[in-house]
């Protein structure tokens, strides 16, 4: 084999690299924070809802946690524009990312809601809140606390996940990556470096998700 490491023109276009880096990391944390609100909403309404919430929610969760996030940005970005729903490529793909997120945070929240003890929802009611109330201003913070390293995972997960827009043309990390070896030919160069910063880059998220948790003691 004669091939000779050449990483002059990955180089020149790490620029390019880092912003597609960054742009995932905007898209992830965007899809954990729009996702987190829709697990945090599910979750209250599997636990604390009526029959009809309990189905709607179960129902998001099925479908959600078993279709590939892949054919839901596919069908996203080529079937919603036939019915009149049209956005960017980025924004479709951070939809995608948080409706992804909700389904598995959902099942998170929900476990974190259920383990924390009746006593704590029956203490809260006797100092005169209601049974909305103790849930929200009570147990909540608790169930999210307990979520913490799950939302964690999430995050580095999503990040990951991102490497599935290059497929709609959202310049991402791998999208830049791909362009820099179409034009460079440098294949093996350029996915180790597009690697690398991955791996970086999730290590560094897991450090400081690491730090916060020890910030915050688990119920």
């Amino acid at each position: 084999m004669d091939y000779t490491l050449n990483f002059g023109a990955v180089f020149r276009g790490f620029d390019d690299l880092l912003y597609g880096l960054l742009l995932g990391l905007q898209m992830g944390f965007a899809g954990l924070l729009i996702g987190s609100l829709i697990g945090v909403l599910a979750a209250l309404g599997a636990v604390y809802g009526g029959r009809p919430a309990r189905i709607l929610v179960a129902a998001y969760v099925g479908l959600i946690r078993n279709v590939p996030i892949l054919v839901l940005a596919l069908f996203a970005f080529f079937a919603l524009p036939g019915l009149g729903i049209r956005f960017n490529n980025v924004i479709t793909f951070t939809a995608v990312l948080a409706i992804y997120a909700g389904a598995y945070l959902t099942e998170s929240f929900r476990a974190a809601i259920l383990v924390i003890p009746k006593g704590i929802t029956e203490a809260a009611q006797s100092i005169g809140l209601t049974r909305t109330g103790a849930a929200l201003w009570v147990i909540l913070p608790i169930a999210v606390r307990n979520a913490l390293p799950s939302v964690g995972n999430n995050f580095i997960s999503l990040f990951k996940d991102t490497s599935i827009a290059a497929v709609i043309a959202v310049p991402e990390l791998t999208f830049q990556a791909r362009k820099i070896n179409n034009e460079s030919f440098r294949v093996i160069e350029v996915w180790i470096v597009a690697s690398l910063m991955y791996v970086a880059t999730c290590a560094l998220i897991a450090a400081g998700l690491r730090r916060l948790e020890s910030r915050f003691p688990k119920f």
